[in-house]
Parts: structure tokens; sequence; C-alpha cells
């Protein structure tokens, strides 16, 4: 994945928020779940195609205090396991 790669979320998932700002993401599809913690939902919540990854980044170090340097390789991890479960893609550009 690269800087400029738009992932955007699975249209069919839910997302399940619980009360302490933790969620749950359930595919219908495969009947898979997966929880995560309130950063997840943060980049969950801008997976739409339209922001890069750059761009999800920049918006996460800004919402939370004290993101440590290696946030750009973690949200890619993130995302790259949400995709290899279905969760999740990246927007193709269109021609």
């Amino acid at each position: 994945m690269n800087t400029t790669d738009r992932p955007i979320a699975n249209p069919i998932v839910v997302l399940r928020e619980e009360f302490d700002d933790w969620a749950v993401l359930f595919n219908p599809d495969t009947a898979d779940a997966v929880g995560t913690n309130p950063v997840g939902v943060a980049v969950w919540k801008r997976m739409n195609g339209k922001r890069n990854l750059t761009d999800i980044v920049s918006e996460i170090q800004n919402d939370f205090k004290d993101t440590p340097d290696t946030v750009f390789q973690e949200i890619t991890a993130f995302i790259d396991r949400l995709a290899k479960h279905g969760f999740a893609g990246l927007e193709l550009e269109s021609k």
C-alpha cells in the first residue's frame, strides 16, 4: 500500500460501536468479526475511498494525542489486515 492509495470500507460490513468507544466489525458474507479500538474505529470511518492513506494518517494524528512515530505503518498494517479478510479494499481510479 502506498501513500496515495484510497482505502474503502466494504459497504456490507456492519460497524457496531460499543459503549467504551471500541467496536466490532461484522462481515455478513463471511460471518467474520473483528474487534477494534477507538483509533481503528476512527480509521474505519475515514475509509470512504475519497481520502488517501496520507489524509487518514494526518487526521488521526490531529484527533489523537501522543500518536507514535510508527502511526503510518500501524494504520497501513490495520487496513491491510482488513483487506485480507474482506472488510476493506482500495478505490480504483476511474478512467
